[in-house]
């Protein structure tokens, strides 16, 4: 029944009138009650209020008098056109103040409420603690009565003047409201009824008529417009709904081809997207892709200026889906792999190109290639020498003397610790890349572990008639690390230093402080390190003098451990700029570490 719109205007309308009149009731007869209650305490405070001080204290002189209540009621008589007191719904009444019984008013006792209302109780209160200030004024607008209760004290004798009206106006009042409202009620609800029929009835053909225009066209029937009979705005939503019909008969190939175009977007997405139509200027390009190209949006706009080397653009327009194209470029430096397909239709549909960043994949791919290439170059020479002298050993038959055999022995064993130091390089580098190598934290002081790696390279260096100074500062603070990793870093950069010095070189360490930090420099006059070498310095097996390098048994992987450790400290191991011969390096490392290391 009330899926109906007619039954639902109409209802509509019913509710309207019968909420606006309700509120409109509540308002006039809370109004009208709220008017009544402030005129009354208005009335009551013209009377007792604090600018009528001389008729309150007439009032306490005439209290104090043998017969107070009397010359408290003639008082009163005189003020009763002032508080409307009228002797039928409004009277006054002299009480007690101590026990609030009546004895005189201008109505009789009965006309007192038969519970004493709370300012009576207010009022009987102030009058027996001797307060005169008090009064039961309170409003209730919720009750059926108005009263107030003045304290009257005068010599030994305590009054209360009592003022009660009894709402009997009031209520006279809002029954004739109630019934007019009420009438007015009726009325309007007959004229709501007419009305709803009338206006649903001009609203709801119309309407009918646009849904069976709809359900024809969701059915695909779009050649049955329907007749524009008005010029209001349902003659407009009329004439709307057929100009919607004819486009959306061509939006929906649209909808199709942008389907298929989405459809092949996902297909092949993986980072950089752009998107061509069937001219060749771009309609969608993300920021990856920007990125990609390092071209700002504004300059990729034309197929042929970025891809057309790769494969011309009316080949991909040829190419049938699910086919698509690959290819290779390189833009700024980093490697692409390029995916192209075609959208759509050859008429309406465009190019699609899928981007991949692969820099990092060729890097790593390069380095891997290098780091197995060095290995293998390292341990081949090695391995070669040994097997050299010990097949020299072997074929000899006793005939070598056993000073040259002692020596080949010798160069064999020592072959044989370059490729232990080798390995254990390896996998010393092993665990730090993996995470596996923990650091084992403490509070140490940093001056002490130079001092230490300063005494433990003091004979190495004499021996080659370096001089080795350490310059202390005034002090250094305890910093937080793995002591044995960070001595094993100053005794490589140490080590390094003395080894590369020609005999009777000069070797200086220094160290200082910051707020957060602290540092140490290893400089030297040695061979130094060219220009064109200074960036590969840390890499592994790089070394500047290969030669020189493995007679010193060197492996070439010293510094790249050391960077590692410094790295996990979250401290910087770096080249500083040297004037002169030989070389400086410095070690910078955080006091503290965060939360991240000591977990």
């Amino acid at each position: 029944m009330f899926r109906s719109l007619h039954m639902k205007l109409t209802l509509i309308m019913l509710l309207l009138i019968t909420s606006l009149m309700a509120v409109v009731g509540a308002f006039l007869t809370t109004s009208v009650s709220s008017f009544f209650i402030n005129t009354f305490y208005e009335q009551m405070d013209s009377v007792f209020g604090a600018e009528q001080r001389d008729f309150v204290t007439d009032l306490r002189s005439a209290a104090a008098q043998e017969d107070g209540a009397g010359l408290i009621k003639n008082m009163m008589d005189v003020k009763a056109g002032e508080l409307g007191i009228d002797y039928r719904s409004r009277n006054y009444f002299v009480l007690d103040g101590a026990t609030g019984a009546y004895i005189t008013g201008s109505a009789e006792e009965s006309a007192l409420p038969r519970e004493q209302s709370p300012n009576l109780l207010t009022a009987r209160n102030a009058a027996v603690s001797g307060d005169e200030t008090t009064v039961g004024d309170a409003s209730d607008i919720t009750a059926d009565y108005m009263d107030v209760a003045v304290p009257v004290l005068g010599g030994d004798n305590a009054f209360i003047i009592y003022i009660l009206d009894s709402k009997d106006t009031v209520s006279g009042l809002n029954s004739q409201l109630f019934q007019i409202i009420m009438q007015a009620l009726v009325i309007g609800l007959l004229i709501s009824v007419l009305l709803s029929f009338l206006l649903s009835k001009t609203m709801v053909d119309p309407i009918e008529k646009l849904t069976a225009g709809a359900v024809e066209i969701a059915a695909g029937k779009f050649d049955s417009p329907l007749p524009v009979e008005s010029t209001d705005e349902i003659g407009i939503l009329t004439g709307t709904f057929n100009e919607m019909s004819g486009v959306l008969q061509s939006t929906l190939a649209a909808v199709e081809n942008e389907r298929n175009k989405l459809d092949t977007l996902f297909l092949h997405m993986t980072d950089g997207v752009v998107a061509f139509d069937h001219d060749g200027k771009v309609i969608h390009c993300n920021p990856a892709a920007k990125s990609m190209l390092h071209r700002p949006s504004r300059e990729i706009t034309d197929y042929d200026e970025l891809f057309g080397s790769l494969h011309p653009f009316q080949e991909m327009l040829d190419l049938q889906r699910p086919n698509y194209a690959e290819a290779q470029m390189e833009v700024a430096g980093r490697a692409l792999e390029v995916y192209l397909a075609s959208f759509s239709g050859k008429v309406s549909g465009g190019v699609l190109v899928v981007l991949h960043d692969v820099t990092e994949q060729h890097r790593n791919e390069e380095r891997r290639k290098e780091f197995v290439a060095n290995v293998s170059h390292e341990l081949r020479t090695p391995l070669t020498n040994v097997r050299s002298y010990a097949e020299t050993l072997r074929d000899a038959n006793g005939d070598i003397p056993p000073e040259m055999a002692n020596s080949f022995l010798d160069i064999i064993i020592t072959e044989t610790d370059r490729m232990t130091h080798i390995v254990q390089d390896l996998l010393t580098l092993s665990r730090l890349d993996s995470g596996k190598a923990e650091l084992v934290l403490s509070r140490f002081p940093f001056g002490e572990a130079i001092e230490s790696v300063a005494r433990a390279n003091a004979l190495n260096a004499r021996q080659r008639g370096h001089e080795l100074r350490y310059d202390p500062p005034e002090s250094l603070p305890l910093i937080v690390g793995d002591r044995s990793r960070l001595e094993q870093v100053m005794m490589n950069v140490l080590g390094n230093a003395i080894k590369y010095t020609p005999d009777g070189g000069h070797i200086r360490i220094t160290a200082g402080s910051t707020e957060e930090t602290v540092w140490m420099e290893v400089q030297d006059d040695g061979i130094g390190i060219p220009e064109k070498d200074r960036d590969h310095i840390f890499d592994r097996f790089y070394r500047v003098d290969k030669a020189r390098s493995r007679e010193s048994g060197g492996t070439g992987l010293g510094l790249s451990i050391a960077l590692e450790i410094v790295q996990r400290h979250h401290g910087t191991l770096v080249l500083m700029p040297h004037e002169g011969p030989g070389t400086t390096i410095r070690m910078t490392l955080p006091i503290a570490q965060d939360q991240a290391v000591r977990a």
